[in-house]
């Protein structure tokens, strides 16, 4: 004897609706700037600056393109100055050049 059970007003559940995913647009990356990317920005930023001695830069945060990079001018060791650097196009440039040059 065998039984079937089906429960009482039990339909079969309708297909969810498809949703639109937002996406963020692809965008090229660039590798991230060593010292050399820094001091060419930087150079052609503030032109009349003494030249790039010292940069380490790091990423500005998760999912951020720019990075911050610490540097030192001319004959300083130490890293005493701060600037960020930003993509724009196909390089690295320097996001505030009025604020960093007048360092």
């Amino acid at each position: 004897m065998s039984a079937s059970l089906a429960a009482c007003g039990q339909q079969e559940a309708p297909a969810p609706a498809p949703t639109q995913t937002a996406t963020t647009p692809v965008r090229e990356s660039l590798a991230p700037p060593k010292r050399d990317d820094f001091a060419d920005a930087f150079g052609k930023a503030c032109p009349e600056a003494r030249p790039v001695n010292k940069a380490v830069c790091k990423s500005a945060g998760m999912g951020s393109i720019d990075f911050i990079c610490d540097y030192g001018l001319g004959d300083d060791e130490y890293l005493r100055n701060e600037a960020t650097l930003t993509q724009q196009d196909d390089a690295w440039v320097i996001a505030d050049p009025e604020k960093v040059c007048a360092q």
